[in-house]
């Protein structure tokens, strides 16, 4: 391990680091075997047991056989400027342009669902197009899949992530979406399954990125015990709008009338979010969440709420941020098996213009969400009220769980965790393309008694996070007893994949933060401007201490700039505890570095460093870090 006090220099210095930014070498085999690297970094993973134990398999389209054009990322993957390399997994994609071209793989396992995370052209003057891409299997047409840019393509130059427009102008971000199908027979493992572009698939690009190919389960059959919606009113596949009857059965269910929801399989047309009358009119908005109901679908893929009007355009909706779909939870809900299609398109911008949340509220006690597919939305999930909302109704979400959440193509958060949230967990689910954190704990301020309604004890586990457009994989901002374990993370664009911050005005950390056995491939960036560098795990404690760090057992590979950093931010961030942990090819910073005006300390034991770019352990000038540990004999120069 080698030890530097340096300037840091911001230069990729080592040229094979710099062939593995760019994606042109990958980090445990040759150049010219990237499919091999990818499937070390899969066998590292399953030893490990990271990640979600996904019910699709994943083919990069780079690893498979293809008549188009390879996009890589620059080696700093630089964001934000119509970078189709950097927003790409494994940070390649293939373009096709020619009728002809196409990308094709050999399954390996039977699969009768497709999804396509592609990218085809905005509208010149913004709001999307529609196209198709034709699927064959075994050189036999199976069907044109149904593409689409409406949700993608945000432009402007401000990280700021609500001056963003979807009016058309150089820079853009954003630039992928995904497409799904249910085919109408399984094929076997041993499918070679080809996306080509032919006659009538008439958008002027096309960049496929990756496919999921999943054997899809038939519609599960309505329990003995629950209700149909349908008996309410509701019609399935018609274009009209069930949100009547959806609220009748929901309502029904809290009121003891009936014993469950049943949605069956269908497409079903919401155009408000579901909640709970409020007779007296309490707080600016009617956020009222329901209690004590259940919710059963025939599954993800059958039973789909979906919404046609973006939320600021819908009338009479309940609240403009929250928007016009899915459902407001107050206590004791569960909800498993269907999918949530919201209708945004933005975060926030002109015109009151708002993106929607898939489930928000205050959850309170006994809430399980399990199974249940979300996209499009502002927020997948947004856990937590401040206490000036109704106070009487103050009830923080205490032992929740969610499972086998798929959150995808969002543009801020995936879940988070705030406003006291405690006990609760977030386990077995995936997460792509979100726009802020994936995961996050937040220890909001606002809350009835900042003594005791901290984010505490609350764990992410077992979760797979790819490419989140903005902020980080997993964030925890402030609290005590969180854990961030055996989790897959990649491809982060412009933050960690892991952050413990003070921004945001948390309530103090306390007790310990464990991060363990966690799998980090590719993540960091650059952000603010670009003048802000992030390492794939950072310290970073805004003006407050951050205390009771464990980091163990972790792989970190391939990061854009530093592997762990320690951010100068005001605060302190004593007796960080680092053990067992891989870090290599920190392609444009250290393996290890402390900032300079950075304050704290770290004891690092059993810790392997290679391949950094900036030298293993960097202390810049200036910083107050102290780092001891490491292998016998070697000494940090100061």
């Amino acid at each position: 391990m080698q030890w530097k006090h340096v300037t840091r220099r911001l230069a990729c210095g080592v040229p094979l680091a710099c062939l593995l930014a760019a994606g042109l070498a990958p980090s445990a085999a040759s150049a010219a075997d990237p499919e091999a690297a990818r499937g070390a970094e899969a066998a590292r993973t399953a030893a490990a047991d990271r990640g979600a134990d996904l019910p699709y398999t994943a083919y990069e389209a780079e690893d498979g056989t293809y008549e188009g054009t390879l996009l890589e990322a620059d080696e700093k993957r630089t964001f934000g400027h119509t970078n189709f390399g950097t927003e790409s997994s494994g940070r390649k994609s293939v373009r096709l342009d020619s009728t002809g071209e196409f990308v094709s793989f050999t399954s390996t396992a039977a699969a009768n669902s497709i999804v396509v995370r592609n990218s085809i052209p905005d509208a010149p003057q913004g709001g999307g197009i529609d196209a198709t891409l034709s699927l064959y299997a075994d050189g036999e047409f199976v069907q044109k899949l149904e593409l689409s840019s409406r949700h993608s393509w945000l432009y402007g130059n401000s990280d700021d992530p609500e001056s963003l427009t979807n009016t058309p102008q150089a820079d853009a971000r954003r630039l992928f979406d995904e497409s799904h199908a249910l085919l109408e027979r399984s094929y076997p493992a041993g499918t070679e399954f080809k996306l080509q572009r032919d006659a009538g698939d008439d958008a002027e690009f096309y960049i496929v990125d990756l496919v999921d190919l999943e054997e899809v389960a038939p519609p599960a059959e309505k329990p003995a015990e629950c209700t149909s919606i349908t008996e309410f009113g509701a019609v399935p596949d018609d274009q009209g709008d069930d949100t009547d009857a959806l609220q009748a059965a929901v309502t029904a269910d809290q009121n003891g009338e009936i014993d469950c929801v049943w949605v069956p399989a269908g497409q079903w047309r919401q155009e408000r979010k579901i909640l709970t009358d409020d007779p007296q009119d309490r707080g600016e908005f009617n956020q009222v969440g329901i209690s004590d109901v259940t919710i059963r679908g025939a599954g993800m893929w059958h039973s789909q709420f979906f919404t046609l009007t973006e939320p600021h355009l819908a009338d009479g909706i309940n609240h403009p941020h929250e928007g016009n779909f899915g459902f407001d939870i107050d206590d004791n809900v569960q909800i498993s098996d269907l999918a949530i299609f919201g209708s945004g398109r933005i975060r926030g911008g002109p015109d009151g213009a708002e993106g929607g949340v898939g489930l928000n509220g205050r959850f309170g006690k006994n809430t399980k969400i399990s199974n249940v597919w979300i996209e499009h939305a502002n927020v997948g999930v947004w856990v937590g009220r401040d206490h000036s909302n109704i106070p009487e109704l103050w009830g923080p979400g205490d032992g929740l769980e969610f499972t086998g959440m798929r959150i995808r193509n969002t543009y801020a958060d995936g879940i988070n965790f705030t406003n006291g949230t405690s006990n609760s967990t977030v386990a077995n689910s995936s997460f792509r393309n979100t726009g802020d954190d994936s995961l996050a704990v937040w220890a909001s301020r606002y809350v009835k008694d900042p003594a005791t309604d901290i984010g505490s004890d609350n764990t992410f586990t077992h979760n797979t996070i790819q490419l989140p457009w903005r902020a980080n994989g997993i964030a925890v901002y402030g609290g005590h007893g969180n854990t961030i374990e055996n989790n897959l993370i990649s491809d982060t664009m412009n933050y960690p994949g892991i952050m413990l911050a003070t921004d945001h005005d948390p309530l103090p950390f306390s007790g310990e933060t464990l991060i363990a056995n966690n799998g980090l491939y590719r993540t960091g960036g650059a952000f603010w401007g670009e003048a802000q560098e992030f390492g794939a795990i950072t310290i970073f404690p805004a003006g407050q201490d951050i205390t009771g760090v464990t980091i163990r057992d972790t792989d970190i590979e391939d990061s854009t700039y530093d592997g762990i950093q320690f951010k100068n931010g005001g605060g302190a961030a004593p007796d960080v505890a680092i053990s067992g942990v891989t870090i290599a090819d920190s392609n444009n910073g250290a393996g290890i570095l402390a900032q300079g005006g950075a304050r704290g300390s770290a004891t690092l034991t059993d810790v392997t460093i290679s391949g950094s770019a900036d030298g293993d352990v960097v202390i810049e000038p200036g910083s107050q870090f102290q780092i001891t540990g490491g292998p016998a004999g070697v000494t940090p120069l100061r």
